[in-house]
């Protein structure tokens, strides 16, 4: 049987939000949060979002967002759920409406199939403030997810997706189990399941529960 497991990136399989990290070496981080809460819960299109915070990171030198990225804390409970999932014949990936200069030392760590994230620009080594990549949209999870179940031959009844904002609501709508991981209200709304601590560990109890499935 062929299954899918998609986590969401900031506050899931990490403690927090990438961006915020990097604001704070500019003394913004405030300003960055106070849009990213409007964003994640759904009162502000994400993909301006976006570009209004990553526009405050101009000027940041890239090998410092490397050495930032490279030392971010991951969730309690990640390591635990990625490498159950993959004992029980789940392909593991993260999508991120974030950057991949997270996402992809996560991956590595974790132990994931794969992650999606967007790029940081830099010019000779400093941040323009530019971003791009295929995550940048509020409906960039779900086209994504679509590929990869078909991709992947894996039924929508397979697939479990992990989050905890507004723009993982249209990777949602293709996953029959749908956990909301300390999420905001409008994803709770969506989920079939809620965690309300910060142990992503959970997620293997619930998979169980619904499957009847085991490691191997």
């Amino acid at each position: 049987m062929k299954r899918l497991a998609v986590f969401d990136f900031d506050s899931t399989l990490m403690d927090g939000e990438t961006i915020d990290f990097l604001a704070a070496e500019l003394g913004l981080e405030k300003e960055v949060a106070a849009i990213t809460e409007q964003a994640m819960a759904g009162k502000l299109d994400f993909f301006k979002s976006l570009q209004a915070r990553v526009a405050l990171l101009e000027g940041l030198p890239a090998v410092r967002v490397k050495e930032i990225c490279e030392g971010l804390p991951l969730m309690p409970g990640a390591k635990e759920a990625v490498s159950g999932l993959k004992k029980r014949g789940y392909k593991v990936v993260c999508f991120s409406g974030g950057f991949r200069q997270a996402t992809h030392h996560a991956a590595e760590v974790l132990g994931l199939d794969a992650d999606f994230a967007n790029y940081l620009h830099d010019d000779e080594g400093i941040l323009t403030g530019k971003v791009g990549g295929e995550m940048m949209f509020g409906d960039s999870k779900g086209r994504m997810i679509v590929r990869l179940q078909n991709l992947l031959e894996v039924p929508v009844e397979e697939t479990v997706v992990v989050g905890d904002g507004a723009n993982d609501l249209s990777m949602f709508a293709h996953a029959a189990t749908r956990i909301a991981f300390c999420a905001k209200p409008i994803l709770k709304e969506a989920a079939t399941h809620t965690i309300e601590e910060k142990d992503l560990s959970r997620v293997l109890e619930i998979v169980d529960s619904l499957q009847g499935n085991s490691p191997s």
